[in-house]
């Protein structure tokens, strides 16, 4: 049975390119990017809205309610985003499809072992024969997952509960096992379609199979010798007749570089032969050969695995320039896209990103770097062979610069091409509101109805879904070492783990701000209502240090003693004498803007429930004025809306919070809640004039926030000084040309200005 793997395990400078030509090249490009490919559909119905696809180099899955009417075997070209499903790439949503009718030769499945199974093989349709279920009895007659081993290694199956596998005898003895691979968090699995692709194992006649140090290299696939001198290689007849190996010869570019004594020879049924290739380079740079396996299986003579190594040098050949024409096609709060040309002699990328200032960080060459290391004052936002990426924990109203590197080899042997890198910058995108709230008068009695009426009927995202998409493509973050965090929302704990995420692997959890148990419709979850599930309302945190601890606690200030505390978040008495919960003070007006979105989203109370009739309403207003939104809730809340379809009023227009009283949602004239804070009032008692007065320059600061521009007026409201489109943390202004007096300086930022006496000596 052929045992073909067309897509590169890694990748040679045998092909370097910038449109995207086949499926092995799409699955390159970052998460959020729009692909185009051409493939044949493995599989109908049988699975639901999903259809997985392969062409000639690699497999993908795409999902949704526009493929309901591919079947299996038919020509597909499909136009979608990229996104990650519990460590499932697809393409989805899908933007366009069109079908070209039954494939003239449809995929034939890759005969494999489970060892080799893995993300090279994501979305392709395979064949492991000789395995037995380590179940018995019956499948189950819904979804399920049952696992088959070949006597040392085990994989999951996924048996889909549509298909006619559902229900029936789970067979006893060895079986062939045809199916795709797909994946479920860190585990890979094989999904059989119908009972066809479990069959009666019959052993083949003669089956080569070749492995390199113990593991099993699949005609076609590529190893990396480095600078070993030799390597041994076994191969193995897995069929029951004598396989004949006529000879071995080598072929490509630097084929005098390897050798071996091996002529071949008879391999009886189940035996194998181990014999040793020599590398002996004689020139500098990457040394690419494939060694050629001739033999008498029918279907895979020759075979074939390409080998890469290095030179003399040590070190693999530096390309000949890098890329160019660094885009951004994809800009927005809570994420950007960026693209490039290809570099020429090039087979892999290194792009640095820097919050702030140009890139300074450069690669160093034999050094192998992953996602999230630091070089410089840079991060590593992506490595690869595409030619686009999408850095992860991009937040609103910031000023990111890249530098993209090509480089060769691997594994300690890299050549960077450090000179005049493909550059760029640009600046995330803020607020997005429109229009959106037109019509909303806090002056109309109406006010409350009709904020409900706009944010009502939004998109319903599942509860389960929240991983998906919050975790997968926002809240997830990267660090060093190919590693991930994610921080805790209510004690800001740094909590870094291997991807994918995984909620129990984590020990995290999605907290309702407003707690389920608060909700009039308590229980919510079964069915699940869309309150339960309201993205506005979740956020990350440590289940058994933060999440728990809160429970159903109202939130508050611990003035008393403190009962349990773990990093920032604390359970300890308020003022009143009762238990309340304090998350950390950076998340305190995010929580507030929760409780008041929900309030008013759903026409909660907090009267309206014992446990949450302990919520101390003056305290969530402070909280709102004090810890007013930051670029990462701005983010969050363009992501949430790019999902939901509906905006936290509170977040947009936080003056809105003075109009409603949220212990029984009545309207309050006039504002009357805030009667204490106002935003102007929070800049204000944030910034900072420094010296006072000003002879030569001044310093001007608020806060915790970043300035977006000035303007300076005389006395008689004349314009003297400005400036605009800074991100700036403070501003050091020249003012020794200014004639002595008072002047007003006006201040912007992101939530609004303030204005202040600036005094002149």
């Amino acid at each position: 049975m052929k045992k073909v793997l067309s897509i590169l395990l890694f990748a040679t400078p045998f092909f370097y390119g910038n449109a995207q030509t086949n499926v092995a090249d799409a699955r390159t490009y970052g998460i959020g990017q729009t692909v185009t490919v051409t493939l044949v559909a493995t599989n109908g119905s049988e699975l639901g809205n999903i259809r997985y696809g392969q062409d000639n180099s690699a497999g993908i899955a795409i999902y949704g309610n526009s493929i309901s009417s591919v079947n299996r075997w038919d020509s597909i070209t499909v136009t979608g985003q990229l996104s990650d499903f519990s460590g499932l790439l697809e393409i989805s949503p899908i933007t366009s499809i069109t079908n070209h009718g039954q494939a003239i030769t449809p995929p034939s499945p890759i005969q494999l072992t489970i060892p080799v199974i893995g993300e090279s093989l994501e979305s392709q349709l395979i064949e492991l024969p000789n395995v037995t279920f380590v179940q018995t009895g019956n499948f189950a007659t819904g979804n399920s997952t049952v696992q088959v081993t070949d006597g040392t290694n085990t994989i999951d199956v996924r048996i889909n509960g549509s298909t006619n596998i559902a229900g029936t005898a789970i067979p006893t003895g060895p079986i062939t096992l045809t199916g795709l691979v797909g994946q479920f968090n860190a585990n890979y699995q094989i999904v059989p379609r119908d009972l066809n692709d479990i069959v009666p194992y019959v052993a083949p006649t003669k089956e080569i199979n070749v492995l390199i140090g113990g593991t099993t290299y699949l005609n076609n696939t590529n190893y990396f010798i480095g600078n070993t001198p030799q390597v041994t290689l076994e191969i193995e007849n897995l069929g029951t007749q004598d396989l004949t190996v006529s000879g071995i010869s080598f072929t490509g570019p630097n084929a005098s570089a390897f050798s071996t004594t091996y002529t071949g020879g008879t391999i009886a049924g189940g035996t194998s032969q181990t014999f040793q290739v020599d590398f002996n380079p004689t020139t500098t740079g990457t040394q690419i050969a494939a060694i050629e396996i001739a033999n008498d299986d029918a279907d895979e003579n020759p075979y074939i695995i390409n080998f890469e190594g290095v030179g003399t040098d040590n070190i693999a050949t530096e390309p000949t320039s890098n890329p160019s024409n660094l885009t951004f096609p994809i800009l927005e709060a809570y994420t950007l896209g960026g693209q490039y040309n290809a570099g020429t002699g090039a087979s892999q990328y290194i792009v640095l990103w820097s919050n702030g200032s140009p890139v300074t960080g450069v690669p160093s060459d034999g050094s192998t770097y992953k996602r999230g290391d630091i070089i410089g004052n840079a991060k590593v936002a992506y490595i690869g062979s595409g030619t686009s990426f999408t850095p992860r924990g991009v937040i609103a109203n910031q000023n990111y610069y890249f530098a993209v590197y090509a480089f060769n080899g691997s594994n300690g042997f890299e050549n960077y091409l450090t000179s005049s890198p493909a550059v760029g910058n640009v600046t995330s995108l803020g607020s997005n509101i429109g229009t959106y709230y037109s019509g909303i008068s806090t002056s109309s009695p109406t006010f409350i109805t009709d904020l409900r009426n706009l944010i009502d009927n939004h998109n319903v995202i599942s509860y389960f879904m929240y991983k998906n998409t919050m975790m997968n493509e926002f809240e997830v973050r990267d660090t060093t070492n190919g590693q991930s965090y994610v921080i805790c929302a209510y004690t800001g704990e740094r909590k870094v783990f291997d991807d994918p995420f995984d909620w129990s692997a984590t020990g995290y959890s999605r907290e309702h701000t407003w707690a389920h148990t608060w909700m009039p419709t308590y229980p919510a979850d079964n069915p699940e209502l869309p309150e339960y599930s309201d993205q506005h309302n979740l956020y990350p945190t440590n289940l058994s240090q933060a999440n728990s601890p809160r429970s159903n606690l109202p939130l508050g200030e611990v003035t008393g003693s403190t009962v349990f505390s773990y990093l920032d978040g604390k359970v300890g008495y308020d003022n009143n004498g009762q238990l309340v919960y304090e998350p950390r003070n950076e998340h305190k007006g995010n929580a507030a803007r929760s409780i008041f979105y929900m309030s008013v989203r759903y026409g909660f109370g907090l009267n309206e429930t014992t446990p949450s009739s302990a919520q101390d309403l003056d305290v969530l207003r402070a909280w709102h004025f004090n810890d007013l939104p930051d670029n990462y809730e701005i983010a969050r809340h363009e992501y949430i809306y790019n999902l939901q379809g509906n905006r936290n009023p509170f977040i947009d227009s936080v003056n809105y919070a003075c109009f409603i009283d949220f212990t029984d949602e009545s309207y309050l004239a006039g504002g009357t809640g805030c009667n204490t804070a106002s935003i102007e009032e929070v800049l204000l008692k944030n910034l900072v004039i420094f010296p006072i007065p000003a002879k030569e320059t001044v310093y001007i600061q608020i806060n915790k926030e970043l300035i977006k521009g000035y303007r300076i007026y005389d006395i008689q409201g004349t314009l003297i000084m400005k400036e605009s489109g800074i991100q700036n943390k403070v501003l050091e202004l020249d003012v020794e040309h200014l004639n002595s007096g008072t002047y007003i300086i006006e201040v912007d930022t992101e939530k609004g200005s303030v204005r202040e006496k600036l005094v002149i000596q």
